[in-house]
């Protein structure tokens, strides 16, 4: 495979999968975009790897809190939090891994759709905008709720759409209970690690039974690469909400959705994904 086109693979993958813009939107512009072929699951594989060591990185200290919270250590206090935390993200990840499993042996022909693909990112992206315009600045993420984890859990479930984005539907739930946006990303975040790892596990194992399991170089180089780029887009996105609204990420995925409605339009991409 070219360098070039590892290099733009990885770039897309690893920079689209943690900001609230769809990746399924714009790996599905890559063939057209590249005029390359899909280029298997072994690559997805690898980009998956990759974006899952970058959070794993971005949230180290926090993975590891919560880690020995859960094996019973550390101070009192700040152990029980952690815990707490810890079985928000698990009960919060129970719906879309219970629902996952169903549609990735469903043949819902619609989940397919370029146009599927379109309007959820036109329809999402309103959502993002109504709840940051309205959603309040009231709790942090050590505030988080019960209630709001699980109906975080429950809208991730929206992300089993393509072109809804994982992390956009769980930060607009997030917004809409009044976390700030540093916390709805965050939370998000934390969210994507069994999300992600999941999403690898399965594409992994239809790998294994179709014995398409091969990890050379390109692999290698695409799952280093993801990280790189997704580890820098988390920094970038965390330091932009830091200062500034959801409005950037809104404005492009509308146009995005239209973008691609023209394009399956005038016949520049298939009607299929």
């Amino acid at each position: 495979m070219p360098l070039s086109l590892i290099l733009f693979i990885a770039a897309v993958q690893g920079v689209t999968e943690f900001l609230p813009v769809s990746s399924s939107g714009h790996l599905v512009l890559v063939p057209v975009l590249t005029d390359q072929p899909y280029q298997g699951q072994s690559i997805d594989v690898a980009a998956h790897v990759g974006t899952l060591i970058a959070v794993l990185v971005y949230l180290r200290r926090d993975v590891i809190s919560i880690i020995t919270a859960m094996l019973g250590f550390g101070d009192s206090t700040q152990m029980a939090s952690n815990r707490r935390l810890g079985l928000m993200i698990a009960a919060a990840t129970l719906p879309v891994v219970i629902v996952g499993f169903m549609v990735n042996y469903a043949a819902w022909h619609w989940l397919t759709l370029v146009t599927t693909l379109a309007w959820a990112n036109l329809i999402f992206a309103g959502l993002l905008w109504a709840a940051d315009r309205f959603g309040r600045d009231v709790f942090k993420l050590t505030d988080m709720r019960w209630s709001a984890a699980l109906a975080i859990g429950l809208m991730q479930v929206c992300a089993l759409i393509p072109g809804a984005s994982r992390s956009g539907v769980t930060m607009t739930a997030a917004r809409f209970f009044g976390y700030d946006r540093l916390a709805a990303a965050r939370f998000s975040l934390l969210l994507s690690l069994p999300a992600i790892a999941g999403a690898g596990l399965l594409k992994t194992i239809d790998l294994i039974e179709l014995g398409d399991m091969q990890l050379g170089l390109d692999a290698a180089l695409v799952a280093l690469l993801s990280a790189l780029f997704a580890w820098l887009a988390i920094r970038l996105m965390m330091s932009w909400l830091a200062r500034a609204s959801f409005a950037i990420f809104v404005v492009y995925r509308l146009a995005l959705g239209s973008v691609l409605l023209l394009a399956l339009q005038q016949g520049w991409i298939a009607a299929a994904i």
